[in-house]
């Protein structure tokens, strides 16, 4: 089976899921993602939004154009082109309520854990040279029990160590805060000034990984979504 073939089906599978239904922890299940079997960046947020419901694409609502924004700083020319070479997901796939302050409920962990084995077979079957890890619940998956400014302009490996972007060792692992705007973190100009050093850490990362020939394994510019074929998003 090819890779874009196995993306597809394990898409489909995600689509399927009812897990959180079943335990009940939200009404209905509408799992967002959004990616192509060739990327070898994964982005990785905390849970999509009431607006990724209804579209069901990935940052669609107030954090599209703060997101995006960075990542156009970062050498990616448009969102459209972003968004064919960046696979986005979630550590939980579907919208998990309001809460009880009137954003978006945080989905606790036993709803984590529900979703990890999809995750793991996302990124098994996409095997990513770069995460950029976004939000809380992505940082603590991967970076777990560190404050969001020692995370946000570093680069670390899997194991949690700091290292130079320069490395070998993949996948590298980049931190950025959530860009929803929820948050008072960015209101800081030191914060802010993480941010750019992110950016700028995150740029010549990016330019690397979209002007190297793609590996054989990742040759198929078919789109990894319901149908399997072209070039379109799921």
């Amino acid at each position: 089976m090819t890779s874009a073939a196995a993306l597809t089906r394990l898409h489909r599978e995600i689509r399927a899921c009812i897990r959180c239904v079943q335990a009940g922890f939200i009404p209905v299940a509408k799992p967002v993602l959004s990616g192509c079997s060739d990327n070898r960046i994964v982005l990785i947020g905390q849970a999509p939004g009431a607006v990724e419901a209804v579209r069901r694409l990935p940052f669609q609502g107030r954090s599209r154009r703060v997101l995006f924004g960075w990542l156009t700083r970062a050498g990616f020319a448009s969102e459209e082109h972003a968004r064919r070479n960046i696979y986005m997901t979630s550590i939980t796939k579907c919208f998990p309520g309001k809460g009880t302050g009137g954003g978006d409920r945080r989905p606790g962990r036993a709803e984590v854990e529900l979703c990890r084995s999809h995750l793991d077979r996302q990124l098994a079957l996409i095997q990513p040279e770069l995460l950029i890890l976004v939000g809380g619940l992505a940082h603590d998956r991967f970076l777990p029990g560190r404050r969001l400014d020692a995370l946000v302009g570093r680069v670390f490996d899997l194991s949690g160590h700091e290292i130079a972007s320069r490395s070998a060792i993949r996948p590298l692992l980049l931190p950025l805060p959530h860009p929803s705007g929820a948050s008072r973190w960015l209101n800081a100009a030191e914060n802010r000034a993480l941010v750019d050093q992110a950016l700028r850490r995150l740029k010549p990362l990016v330019r690397r990984l979209l002007d190297r020939p793609i590996a054989d394994a990742y040759t198929s510019r078919q789109h990894a979504g319901g149908s399997g074929t072209g070039r379109g998003r799921t």
